[in-house]
């Protein structure tokens, strides 16, 4: 075997050991990548859990430093509750065949994480009535925080204490979530889109959101 047969076979040789390190390091780099994009996932995943856990709490925060009188804190709770029976009820009309599943509005919100059938209509509810899942968490949050002690007034009963609900919602509601969450429900009520005569139907207020605590 001449020098120059010798040379070329080494040369082969080194560089397929130089091939094979060029492809255990892109291996290596693929690893990495894939580490990086797991850890960056649950990043974000815990990031966002964290950013919903401190929403929620200031939520819970402003809803219980109200400084609401018993007189208008019954009003707003009035707007709320009917709001929260309104959109029970348009679920209700648009699955028929799941209203003995649904008895309530808090069943309605358990189960819509898993049936998509049922998260369809909600969210179809919502936009027609320009709500948001942000408002529904403002409106559940005061229904739960409020509704033991608070009194459902009719239409007629609002209109005699407060003419303007909007403006004291405005002036005494700085929790710019909570404001705009009240702000629709009353909205909604004021246009004619809750369901009809509500406050004929006293014990669906309190039927409303039994265990939304869980």
């Amino acid at each position: 075997m001449n020098n120059e047969t010798t040379t070329l076979m080494s040369l082969q040789e080194a560089m397929k050991r130089v091939d094979n390190k060029l492809q255990a390091l892109e291996a290596q780099f693929k690893e990495l990548d894939f580490t990086k994009d797991n850890l960056t996932q649950k990043f974000e995943n815990h990031s966002k859990t964290l950013a919903i856990q401190a929403a929620q709490d200031e939520m819970w925060t402003a809803v219980l430093a109200l400084k609401f009188t018993p007189m208008e804190l019954n009003i707003v709770y009035s707007y709320v509750a009917e709001v929260l029976i309104c959109l029970h009820t348009h679920v209700l009309e648009k699955l028929p065949d799941l209203v003995r599943g649904l008895p309530t509005l808090a069943s309605v919100l358990r189960r819509k994480v898993r049936n998509k059938r049922i998260r369809v209509v909600w969210e179809s509810v919502l936009e027609e009535c320009g709500l948001q899942e942000g408002d529904i968490t403002a409106l559940c949050t005061f229904f739960i925080a409020h509704g033991n002690k608070a009194e459902h007034y009719a239409a007629k009963v609002r209109q005699m204490y407060i003419r303007d609900i909007t403006l004291m919602i405005t002036n005494m509601v700085k929790n710019q979530a909570l404001q705009q969450g009240l702000l629709r429900a009353v909205h909604i009520i004021e246009k004619g889109k809750a369901v009809r005569n509500p406050e004929e139907q006293p014990s669906s207020l309190k039927e409303l959101l039994p265990s939304v605590k869980n």
